[in-house]
């Protein structure tokens, strides 16, 4: 049973622009069932007080709702994370870490794609003593087996024998969480205005679709990244990683030189490339959550091609790159500077891009 389920994750896994709506065997359904229940349950932390979803809230794009502030709290009370907690919307669609067709490293989870895989990334939160806090898989295995339903529901999925195997038991809990993601309907719905307008359901405003001409075009850089050329169900990032010069950390985040697959110090301060799925509703921005505002950033880009020395949010200059080498300033100095009518066309088009779902929280944007 246990290599029959690990078959059914490794082909829905791996395969690219995952629909949520897909249908599913019963197998496959009581593996997302489980995910789901795993990924609400506060028990997979230290203090019985933090669940996956406390961080990765569906009530916002499953991005930290209790507050806009860049870092979140872990398990302890007082913990902080050290970057911004990245939504997990559309996540399904990443690909594993790895080289695209140019040679150059993409996909991946967390900023600097250090989890292969989305199962591998599952964990990490659990015994991050910044995170989830668990000691050990040992206290892990202990609390599942405590449970009143989680032994049976486990052992019928993947065999009796995966509960006296810590380890084991600690994969069955990663993929049934990756399959939730993957697999689960309050994922990668594609219900935006964006989407409808591409299924022929609605128009767009002269606004947005002003934005999404402008988006697509050579005149401005954001489809170099932020564009897989898929017609339907586009991510909106392209996942490979760069350094954008971003200011605001007191302590260098080496980004993709931290993953240990990667060597080099011509990696240091890149950063996997965010998708824009609910951008508008899901402050703050950058790896280190030092722009509240899309504008903010639209005119941070700015300063690569006209002279803008001000944080509009701070009132104050920019401030130095978190890691001044490997800045893609070549990739950054193409297109025009964007004017005023440019930037607010482009912050109607990502508006666009807003699930269904999560519209009301456009009010507040």
């Amino acid at each position: 049973m246990r290599r029959l389920f690990s078959y059914l994750l490794t082909i829905c896994l791996t395969a690219c622009a995952v629909s949520a709506t897909a249908e599913l065997d019963v197998d496959q359904q009581q593996l997302v069932s489980l995910g789901r229940t795993l990924f609400f349950d506060p028990l997979l932390s230290l203090n019985n007080n933090q669940s996956c979803a406390t961080c990765h809230s569906p009530q916002r794009a499953f991005t930290d709702a209790r507050s806009t502030e860049p870092f979140s709290v872990g398990s302890d009370g007082h913990s902080l994370t050290t970057r911004n907690t990245p939504s997990l919307d559309y996540v399904a669609q990443t690909p594993n870490f790895g080289r695209n067709r140019e040679g150059a490293y993409h996909g991946g989870f967390f900023y600097d794609g250090r989890s292969p895989n989305l199962a591998a990334q599952a964990k990490e939160p659990i015994f991050s003593p910044i995170e989830m806090a668990l000691p050990d898989v040992a206290t892990l295995q202990q609390r599942i087996t405590d449970h009143p339903s989680y032994p049976q529901l486990i052992g019928e999925m993947f065999g009796p024998d995966v509960l006296t195997d810590a380890d084991e038991l600690l994969q069955a809990v990663t993929q049934s969480l990756a399959a939730f993601q993957t697999y689960g309907e309050e994922f990668s719905s594609f219900s935006s205005r964006y989407d409808k307008f591409l299924r022929g359901e609605l128009q767009l405003t002269q606004l947005e679709n002003r934005g999404r001409l402008l988006f697509f075009s050579s005149l401005v850089n954001c489809s170099n990244c932020h564009h897989l050329e898929i017609d339907r169900q586009e991510p909106f990032t392209d996942y490979t990683f760069h350094n954008i010069g971003v200011p605001g950390q007191t302590t260098p985040d080496l980004g993709l030189a931290a993953n240990p697959s990667v060597q080099g110090n011509e990696h240091q301060g890149k950063f996997k490339v965010p998708s824009l799925r609910n951008v508008a509703v899901t402050p703050p921005y950058m790896h280190n959550g030092s722009m509240q505002e899309l504008e903010t950033v639209l005119i941070f880009y700015n300063t690569y091609l006209i002279n803008t020395p001000t944080n509009p949010e701070t009132g104050r200059p920019w401030g130095e790159a978190d890691v001044d080498a490997n800045i893609s300033t070549d990739l950054l100095s193409q297109g025009q500077p964007l004017s005023q009518l440019h930037i607010d066309a482009l912050i109607a088009f990502m508006r666009a891009l807003t699930d269904e779902r999560y519209a009301h929280l456009l009010d507040d944007s």
